[in-house]
């Protein structure tokens, strides 16, 4: 319980609530949406039987999206459809939230607020001062205000002493209970595991063109390729204005070297020195200070082709020399993919498929992950199924694949069926595993609060705790399969816990499983009240209906 919650504790002020909520989609953008022209009599539905008003709807909107900048440093955007999704369940229990903090009286005063809102911005500016009027225009151009600002920020606050006031008795904790969990978290064991891994098995698979055809007629859908677009665009990378970004910040070295003592290497995997670490915050630092001037340009350049009527589409390349810039032209690529070769979120992709050839030739700026792009429509083309002969190596490797990982796992049941009686008979699981031609992996001592353990793929550690912890000290572990494969945990013992080191850890310890103890009871006390807060938002339900439909 402590271990799973301790991988996920490091949140600013942005109070996540896992709750299981109808699955509700719906996109509005800035301050009046995409139904900004639509009729004030659209219900926005009710929470605890009081109707949701626009107006509060849109504050609960902007507050999450203000959320999402201060938690993940990037604004909001809907690249996906489950993004979306979430993105309305968390303004309805927003709302809710909010509901909450009135009714039990929670108000927060402004010299409070204003403290917060100092270290928030602190933190956004990556260690320095942010010039107030600076993020006044950011917030402007993500469609917020700093009234949003306020509002977010007071109720952040109030949801933190309403997370205190209701979590208070979960709070109750006695030394023994502290100790218990302790040695549940930091008792460590001996083990040793055999991963059965696909990659090993690969050699034994034999092809035949049969086996090849077979499989292809068998898995034709999955070698369908979808509706794809191609758009010609034309590029403003950052890097061009780090001159002058590097000219105007006359602290950049403070920020640098602010930001590494903060975030160390551990930010970078790829950086193997404080040098190294210290230039990807530089470039980051940077990055986000030319995208305003790459923006402006854009903007600037895209203004006349959205003349009325445009500029017709045969003229882009024209237009774009004229301005001393170079057109390119994508790859063709889907709805679900950004193109190849452009570091660009799925939202390139969605307004890619929203351009048509005479009603929308062109979109506005999109921003990338290293440059702004203008793009404009360039080819359709139809969903298609690719012949054989022309993905035969792609089928091939495939059918390998599948066939390795039955393989794999097959070879980890029958181990495991052995296993057993050869321990019954005195044998060591080495030399179970020696007859099976197996080799196991010996692990250095890990626990249930273990991140890492050394030669274990990250994707199978939880299971390998899982199994290591319900398996006794001298036994083998039932086989599982994992998506890797599969693996079987032999636990040698467990071994002793270190006295001394439980005492010394244990008044930090005993706080922390307290703020744990609050915030569960707090989440079981809001899954309550969210049941019975009965939601209804008939505009989303009418979203959820047109989804169905779509996958029926």
């Amino acid at each position: 319980m402590i271990g799973t919650i301790r991988r996920h504790q490091q949140w600013l002020w942005a109070i996540i609530i896992t709750l299981t909520i109808a699955s509700f989609v719906i996109f509005m953008g800035g301050r009046g949406g995409q139904n900004g022209g639509a009729s004030r009599d659209v219900s926005f539905g009710s929470v605890a039987g009081d109707k949701v008003s626009r107006e509060e709807y849109l504050n609960a909107r902007n507050e999450v999206l203000l959320q999402i900048l201060f938690s993940t440093g990037q604004p909001f955007k809907d690249q996906t459809e489950r993004a979306r999704m979430e993105l309305e369940q968390r303004i309805y229990v927003r709302l809710l939230m909010i509901k909450k903090e009135d009714e039990f009286g929670v108000k927060v005063t402004s010299d409070k607020a204003g403290q917060f809102a100092t270290r928030m911005m602190q933190q956004f500016g990556h260690g320095s001062q942010v010039n107030p009027e600076d993020f006044r225009k950011f917030l402007e151009q993500q469609g917020l205000t700093f009234e949003d600002l306020d509002r977010f920020i007071r109720h952040e606050l109030g949801m933190q002493e309403l997370m205190s006031t209701v979590g208070l008795t979960g709070a109750l904790i006695t030394p023994q209970e502290a100790q218990e969990l302790y040695r549940r978290e930091r008792q460590e064991v001996s083990a040793e595991a055999i991963f059965f891994s696909p990659s090993n098995y690969l050699d034994e698979v034999k092809v035949t063109p049969e086996a090849i055809g077979q499989y292809y007629s068998n898995q034709v859908a999955n070698y369908r390729l979808p509706e794809r677009v191609q758009v010609a665009f034309v590029e403003f990378p950052y890097t061009n204005y780090f001159p002058k970004v590097e000219k105007e910040i006359t602290n950049l070295t403070e920020i640098v070297n602010a930001n590494y003592e903060r975030m160390g290497t551990n930010q970078f995997k790829d950086a193997k020195t404080p040098e190294e670490a210290k230039a990807k915050i530089k470039e980051e630092v940077l990055k986000r200070n030319a995208a305003v001037y790459a923006k402006r340009e854009a903007n600037q350049f895209a203004t006349p082709l959205f003349d009325n009527p445009p500029l017709p589409l045969q003229k882009f390349t024209q237009y774009a020399e004229s301005n001393k810039m170079n057109v390119a032209v994508t790859a063709p690529f889907s709805k679900d993919e950004p193109p190849k070769g452009l570091d660009v979120g799925l939202d390139f992709a969605r307004a890619a498929f929203n351009l048509s050839p005479t009603d929308a030739p062109y979109a506005q700026p999109i921003e990338g992950r290293d440059a702004i792009y203008v793009i404009a429509f360039s080819k359709r083309l139809p969903s298609e199924i690719q012949p054989l002969d022309q993905i035969r190596d792609k089928v091939t490797m495939n059918y390998k694949l599948g066939q390795a990982m039955f393989k794999a796992r097959k070879a980890g049941m029958d181990f495991w069926l052995s296993v057993s009686n050869t321990l019954a008979q005195g044998k060591t699981f080495d030399a179970a595993a020696a007859e099976a031609k197996l080799k196991p992996v010996h692990l250095p001592p890990f626990s249930q609060s273990s991140e890492e353990v050394t030669n274990v793929d990250p994707a199978e550690l939880e299971t390998l705790k899982q199994l290591a912890f319900t398996t006794a000290p001298g036994k083998a572990s039932t086989f599982r399969s994992t998506r890797e494969g599969g693996l079987i945990v032999y636990v040698k013992e467990k071994l002793p816990m270190d006295e001394a080191k439980m005492k010394q850890d244990m008044p930090q310890f005993i706080a922390y499983a307290r703020q744990v103890r609050e915030r569960e009871a707090f989440d079981t006390w809001f899954r309550k009240e969210f049941e019975r807060a009965h939601i209804d938002a008939p505009f989303l339900k009418q979203q959820q209906e047109a989804m169905s439909k779509r996958a029926g």
